[in-house]
């Protein structure tokens, strides 16, 4: 089961009526349920499918800055609901920080979701612009997580 087929099942739950998908092909399944408003992607099986670090194609977006300044930058999303985490652990050092270079396939964080942690990988190399969320926060689907600047 690759990225598009997790797509297609996000997108079909949160176009109809239904709280629950779950699909199985050799020996891996898929759930993707609704609950209170938030989706969830749960994986079993043989091994789970890694995390894309975009979801939509890639292109240069301009966000706002913390001093108020527009940075330009490929925008790294959040590949699903769950929670950030810049580190593997608490006690060490995160996986990147603003002005980092970065290559294509570096982890740059993990989500944790459903007790899964996936881990976001840099789509382009490029320099960390900026970092859009905190510690330990929860993300929703599509939500920047970092701005690259290629």
């Amino acid at each position: 089961m690759n990225t598009k087929d997790i797509e297609q099942l996000i997108d079909l739950l949160e176009k109809s009526r239904i709280s629950e998908i779950e699909v199985s092909r050799w020996g891996k399944r898929i759930r993707v349920s609704r609950q209170n408003g938030n989706t969830y992607v749960q994986s079993s099986g043989v091994e789970a499918p890694a995390a894309p670090a975009v979801v939509a194609p890639i292109k240069q977006e301009e966000v706002p800055g913390e001093d108020g300044t527009s940075l330009q930058g490929i925008a790294v999303k959040s590949p699903m609901v769950g929670t950030f985490y810049r580190s593997p652990s608490p006690d060490v050092d995160p996986f990147v920080k603003v002005g980092d270079h970065v290559k294509k396939g570096d982890t740059l964080c993990i989500i944790e979701a459903m007790k899964i942690m996936n881990e976001v990988e840099a789509e382009v190399s490029g320099v960390v612009l900026d970092i859009k969320m905190d510690n330990a926060q929860p993300v929703e689907y599509g939500q920047t997580l970092f701005l690259i600047e290629p």
